[in-house]
């Protein structure tokens, strides 16, 4: 299907609770999305489940969800699934595409995931390291990611989301072959929030393709894309958005952590 043809479905079809996400931090129900005959597996997340943030007063983090994909859509990068704010069993909230993955107990080869442990000292060569830790077993292994153009993508794309939440668990290999990234609720804060497991390119150029994307989307910030934004951010953090955009631009660098909280915890 195509796109708008699965955005009509997600914001217009029926929407029947099949199951629900029970780790999330917020409640997070599976469901199935049906219009005219066509069903498509979503992710519904209620309003009214969300848990309030002391530093997110504003908005919702539905809406943050959605102002999310907006911008990966203008872009062009495809990174977020398709995504929609509409009505649902349990008022308004957050719909999202399913993205179908492999099931590693079906995968014989034993590969490692696209963000994953290892020992410290076997680190795969295309795998960068991002930290040391030990695992529930006491063992001393790496944080990796793979130096993976569709990943470095995302990661573009959470440094201009500022996204303070980017886990392991939450940048996905579809079966279609795309990387997508999921749970951005807690995105696009004013102040410098960015907390990733993402940091393999920490002081390497941002590609040249990316940028010209990057600039497009700013000039498009001062017109009516900047309008629909307001629906869901306020615009103090469009300001920010086009502010760190104009920073990538200008210094087309990918920033190193800093502080103390440089991933989000749990990692994965």
């Amino acid at each position: 299907m195509s796109a708008p043809e699965v955005r009509t479905v997600l914001t217009d079809g029926d929407l029947t609770v099949v199951g629900q996400i029970v780790h999330a931090s917020n409640a997070t129900l599976v469901c199935d999305a049906e219009l005219d005959s066509v069903t498509i597996r979503c992710v519904y997340k209620p309003v009214r489940g969300e848990r309030p943030l002391w530093d997110f007063p504003d908005g919702t983090l539905a809406g943050r969800e959605v102002a999310s994909y907006l911008i990966s859509e203008a872009l062009g990068w495809d990174v977020i699934p398709i995504t929609v704010l509409r009505d649902g069993p349990f008022g308004p909230g957050m719909v999202q595409q399913w993205i179908e993955t492999r099931d590693p107990n079906d995968d014989p080869s034993g590969r490692m995931d696209l963000i994953d442990l290892c020992p410290i000292d076997e680190v795969p060569d295309g795998w960068l390291p991002i930290l040391r830790a030990r695992d529930m077993d006491g063992t001393d292994v790496a944080l990796v990611h793979a130096d993976d153009p569709r990943l470095r993508r995302m990661a573009v794309l959470d440094v201009v989301l500022n996204n303070a939440d980017r886990k392991g668990g939450h940048a996905l290999e579809g079966l279609d072959g795309g990387v997508y990234g999921v749970d951005h609720g807690i995105c696009l804060h004013r102040e410098n929030k960015l907390r990733t497991v993402l940091w393999g390119w920490a002081g390497r150029a941002v590609d040249r393709e990316l940028l010209t994307d990057l600039d497009k989307l700013a000039r498009r910030l001062d017109g009516e894309f900047g309008n629909v934004l307001r629906a869901y951010i306020t615009g103090a953090e469009i300001a920010a958005l086009r502010a760190r955009i104009t920073a990538l631009l200008e210094k087309p660098v990918m920033p190193r952590p800093l502080g103390d909280r440089r991933i989000p915890w749990p990692a994965f």
